[in-house]
């Protein structure tokens, strides 16, 4: 194997370590959103993100950036949010071909109730990930990350 071949490896081991945590990471907050508060976790992005508009709005496409989602499945989500009344589409008054989505009161209720739960989740899978070797840098690196401004 060569250099090149090498820094491959690092790095194809790098991305499935970085996998394997998302998966643990995501399969512990699914399961507690969901049974908690009846909320996915990409539901639960999707309130967040619009949360942290500070009282404005996102476009579907900025939306989708946030979820990591296709436009197809984001509009679908936000369907199924607006069905719960969670979060309302919004005509964009410059231009009728844009959507823009909005979190509504209940939205924000849900999302109050529902972040102590992710973040208490969030917080012992972080601590049981890091008792695995493979893992344990890269949570380290995590909480390494400067916090939000």
């Amino acid at each position: 194997m060569g250099i090149a071949d090498d820094a491959v490896e690092v790095r194809a081991q790098g991305w499935r370590t970085l996998a394997a945590l998302h998966g643990l990471l995501e399969a512990a907050l699914e399961r507690e959103l969901t049974s908690a508060h009846d909320l996915s976790v990409v539901e639960y992005t999707v309130l967040d993100a619009l949360s942290r508009q500070d009282g404005w709005h996102l476009r579907m496409s900025q939306l989708a950036r946030a979820a990591a989602l296709s436009s197809s499945a984001t509009t679908r989500l936000v369907t199924r949010l607006e069905d719960r009344k969670l979060l309302k589409r919004i005509l964009c008054e410059d231009d009728r071909r844009g959507i823009y989505t909005e979190l509504t009161p209940a939205g924000s209720r849900l999302l109050a109730a529902a972040r102590p739960t992710h973040d208490r989740v969030l917080e012992q899978a972080l601590e049981q990930a890091v008792q695995t070797p493979e893992l344990a840098p890269l949570v380290d690196a995590l909480h390494r990350l400067p916090a939000p401004a």
